[in-house]
């Protein structure tokens, strides 16, 4: 099956790892080097064209697919009772946004330029050199207190760009136990994954 120029196949086929049972499918594209993935709590093995070794590449890799799967299905536990706000819409995700950037902006003592609500892969926000502030629409579905975290995660690095020590300092002025924060930013990536089409 074509799907944006990757050739899927191996739809539903399994693994066991220990005792986990791991679900997986194989992605054939244009890339020289093999590389795993996990999309929606599946394991993905994205192989060149021409590859037919993907057993050799779960064996080598099997200690990594084991411990992040561990991961998630344990982060899936922990929120398994919790619902994902399916309600908020685009417009008032930006006002809600685009007021948090505006206190914070104050508080922090900064300037931003603009704000830009976009889809994104792997990350909840990103800061452009511009000063531009994008915040990863799946935001969308994460509790209020969340949101404004990762606001404000994002706008401190109109401070310091790294994610050095001086930063941290920032972020826990205001969030004395940010890990938890950030903790609980991974484990809603992972059961959005899940629960939305990705």
């Amino acid at each position: 099956m074509e799907l944006s120029g990757k050739i899927l196949r191996n739809m539903g086929k399994r693994i066991k790892i220990s005792n986990q049972e791991i679900g997986y499918q194989v992605s054939y594209r244009d890339v020289e080097y093999p590389r795993l993935e996990f999309k929606t709590g599946s394991l993905v093995l994205i192989l060149p064209r021409d590859s037919k070794s993907e057993e050799e590449i779960i064996k080598k890799h099997k200690d990594w697919i084991y411990k992040k799967n561990n991961l998630i299905q344990s982060a899936l536990q922990d929120l398994k009772n919790e619902k994902l706000n399916t309600k908020r819409t685009d417009k008032e995700l930006g006002n809600f946004v685009n007021q948090q950037a505006s206190d914070f902006s104050r508080k922090l003592k900064v300037d931003i330029n603009k704000v830009f609500l976009r889809r994104m892969k792997s990350k909840w926000g990103s800061l452009s050199s511009r000063k531009n502030l994008t915040i990863n629409t799946f935001v969308k579905y994460l509790p209020n207190w969340l949101i404004k975290y990762v606001v404000f995660h994002e706008m401190v690095h109109l401070i310091e760009r790294k994610h050095n020590e001086r930063f941290w300092k920032i972020i826990g002025a205001k969030y004395e136990n940010y890990q938890r924060y950030e903790t609980y930013l991974l484990k809603y990536w992972f059961l959005i994954q899940k629960k939305i089409n990705c």
